[in-house]
C-alpha cells in the first residue's frame, strides 16, 4: 500500500505513514457480522442441497450462518423422509381399502 500524501510504500496494517507521519485511512472493509439467519434456515429447509452447499461454503468464515443453513438442510431432509413414509403408508392403506370395497361389491352381486 502507498501513502496517499507522500506516495511512499507503507505496510498494509500501518495506521500512520512512517515517512511523513500522515494518518493512513485503512480501506479494508470490516467483516460482515456473522449471525444466524432464519431465512437461510428456511431456504435450506425447502431446498436441502442449497443448505448443504451454503454450509460447506460458510463453515469457516461464517460459522453461525453455516450452522443455521446446515440445521435447515438436516431438518428438511428428515421432514422429507418422514413425509414420504407417511404418504406411502396412506396410499397403501387407501389401496387396501379400495380392494376391500371392490371385493365386497363383487361378493354381493
Amino acid at each position: 500500500m502507498y501513502c496517499s500524501h507522500c506516495g511512499k510504500e507503507i505496510a498494509d496494517i500501518a495506521a500512520v505513514c512512517p515517512a511523513c507521519g500522515t494518518s493512513v485511512e485503512n480501506k479494508i472493509k470490516p467483516i460482515e457480522a456473522d449471525k444466524s439467519s432464519f431465512w437461510f434456515g428456511l431456504l435450506s429447509f425447502i431446498f436441502p442441497i442449497v443448505g448443504l452447499i451454503l454450509f460447506i461454503i460458510w463453515k469457516d468464515s461464517m460459522p453461525k450462518r453455516a450452522k443455521s443453513a446446515g440445521i435447515g438442510a438436516i431438518v428438511g431432509v428428515i421432514a422429507g423422509i418422514v413425509l414420504s413414509i407417511l404418504l406411502t403408508v396412506l396410499i397403501s392403506a387407501l389401496g387396501f381399502m379400495m380392494t376391500e370395497i371392490i371385493a365386497d361389491s363383487t361378493y354381493y352381486m
